[in-house]
């Protein structure tokens, strides 16, 4: 039922929704703040979205394949439903002034809800903190450096996190 609410009540895609599972999740006892980010960690790298990932893991963890059956159907229904009764009506209502602005103030709060998830996520990996050491702050510098591949070089996404990687294993090993 939680990961039905969940699945029914987040907007964004999967990224926006991860800090509404860490909150339930959390608040529900089933795992801490640091088990879920290794969760986290698990699905984002396994092939698909990653709410539904780790909807997969959390459900899995605490009630084997059933619990991530039933995870994974909640989360999934509330969108294909949706998605559904969106399709029938978005014809008919797409250029609607009110829909269009509601459209416009939902993308604020996604990225905002993109940007808590990854600071949230960078601190309690120990990513970022709020001691300024030559450790955090040339993490700094490979995140900036990243963007700046990504976004002004145009660099592909896989030669960045490869490249990204050899110098934490040169840098930290």
């Amino acid at each position: 039922m939680t990961f039905f609410l969940i699945g029914f009540i987040s907007f964004g895609g999967g990224y926006a929704i991860i800090p509404v599972i860490e909150m339930e999740t959390v608040n529900h006892g089933w795992m801490t703040t640091q088990e879920f980010t290794d969760i986290i960690a698990i699905a984002g790298m396994a092939p698909g979205p990653i709410a539904t990932n780790s909807a997969i893991l959390v459900g899995y963890s605490q009630a084997g394949i059933l619990g991530s059956v039933v995870s994974t159907l909640g989360i999934v229904l509330p969108s294909f439903i949706l998605i559904i009764i969106i399709a029938v009506l978005f014809s008919k209502f797409y250029k609607n002034r009110m829909v269009e602005a509601a459209f416009y103030g939902l993308r604020p709060v996604v990225l905002g809800l993109i940007f808590y998830s990854a600071i949230k996520f960078a601190i309690s990996n120990h990513v970022i903190s709020l001691n300024l050491s030559w450790q955090s702050m040339f993490l700094f510098v490979v995140f900036g450096l990243s963007l700046f591949a990504l976004i002004k070089l145009k660099w592909h996404p896989m030669f960045v996190i490869l490249l990204s990687g050899g110098v934490g294993i040169v840098m930290f090993s």
